[in-house]
């Protein structure tokens, strides 16, 4: 199976059609001689993405303190309307100000007053919260989101790196007030961490939610271009965003296990005489519940190689041998609900769950 970015895929349980690839503006705004792009290679990369059928692009207000919302809206200005356009709100705009960071109602106002100005438009197609600040009442905001929802200034609510449980009882307490639901959960999911298939991808395929993976190439790990010998990386600090390899060792991608995966993608490649990170990316598209996936590419050059990701066809020898070299370890009460307790449960009968 290949894919095109003009094949487009239902977002959750919405009628928002989504490329199966969204093209991730982190790197926008960001000073070029760091890890930034330049606005240059901004243009190019979604020039080429519309040209090819591509309409969904994500930022964030927190992506380089506003500069990449801001880079976006001059970069789409005179064809925003074929754009689907996503951005958050939760992280710290002005450091000291308590109630410019968080899930509350007052930062989510005001997060998308100020996100409607930097992107020169008067809605945004897809507004996530962006990170759990186990503060605030549910309630608080899902009516946040429902009010800015009816005034027109965004269309749909999205929410990201968020515990199961609490999405899925925000989910339904939606459903029964007739508030706002979610259509999208961002999250971790790659090949190196695949932990989200416990809870977060199961849960919002039962209440409708769209998965959209972010760092589908665990920071660089699957494109092949660590060895052992960078295993012995500095640990540095997260914040400073520096030093992508320092970077990856904090966080455990690059470990051994991370480049036995690496191995194993760097084999199939070979065979399909594509790069890595193609085949990174193309497996993620292969799970029912993915609705895009996101690339965040510095540089032209490695943006337009991600794209080669969609011409990617897999055997099932390839398939089975990613899965095994990745398979996450889903712990209780998953594998026991994967072991003898099924036979119990259903003893030789076949039951099949369909929708």
């Amino acid at each position: 199976m290949s894919f095109q970015l003009d094949h487009y895929r239902l977002l959750g349980r919405s009628g928002l059609r989504v490329s199966p690839l969204s093209l991730g503006t982190m790197t926008f705004g960001v000073d070029p001689a760091g890890w930034g792009s330049s606005e240059e290679d901004g243009r190019r990369m979604i020039d080429l993405y519309m040209d090819r059928g591509g309409n969904f692009i994500d930022t964030a207000n927190f992506y380089a303190q506003g500069e990449s919302e801001k880079m976006l809206g001059r970069l789409v200005q005179g064809r925003r309307e074929r754009l689907v356009i996503s951005t958050k709100y939760s992280l710290t705009m002005r450091k000291g100000d308590a109630n410019a960071t968080g899930n509350s109602r007052k930062n989510m106002v005001r997060a998308v007053e100020d996100s409607l100005k930097r992107l020169g438009t008067d809605y945004i197609d897809l507004f996530y919260l962006h990170v759990w600040d186990f503060r605030t009442p549910i309630e608080e905001i899902l009516r946040g989101f429902d009010d800015l929802t009816r005034q027109g200034k965004i269309i749909y609510a999205g929410i990201s790196d968020t515990p199961a449980w609490q999405v899925a009882r925000m989910q339904m307490a939606a459903d029964l007030r007739g508030w706002t639901p979610f259509v999208a959960m961002q999250m971790l999911y790659n090949l190196v961490d695949r932990t989200a298939e416990r809870d977060l991808i199961p849960m919002a395929q039962e209440v409708g939610i769209g998965v959209i993976p972010w760092s589908p190439l665990a920071g660089g790990v699957l494109s092949g271009k660590y060895s052992r010998a960078d295993l012995a990386a500095p640990k540095t600090s997260l914040g400073s965003m520096t030093d992508r390899k320092g970077i990856n060792a904090a966080t455990g991608r690059l470990s051994e296990r991370g480049l036995d995966i690496a191995d194993a993608v760097v084999e199939i490649a070979k065979e399909l005489n594509v790069k890595p990170a193609s085949v990174a990316l193309a497996w993620t598209l292969l799970n029912p519940a993915i609705a895009s996936t996101l690339i965040g590419a510095r540089t032209f050059a490695q943006f337009e190689s991600n794209l080669e990701a969609l011409d990617v066809k897999f055997s099932n020898d390839q398939i089975a041998r990613l899965d095994a070299a990745s398979r996450p370890e889903l712990g209780f009460p998953h594998d026991m609900l994967r072991g003898p307790s099924y036979e119990f449960m259903f003893g030789n009968i076949e039951v099949q769950r369909r929708g």
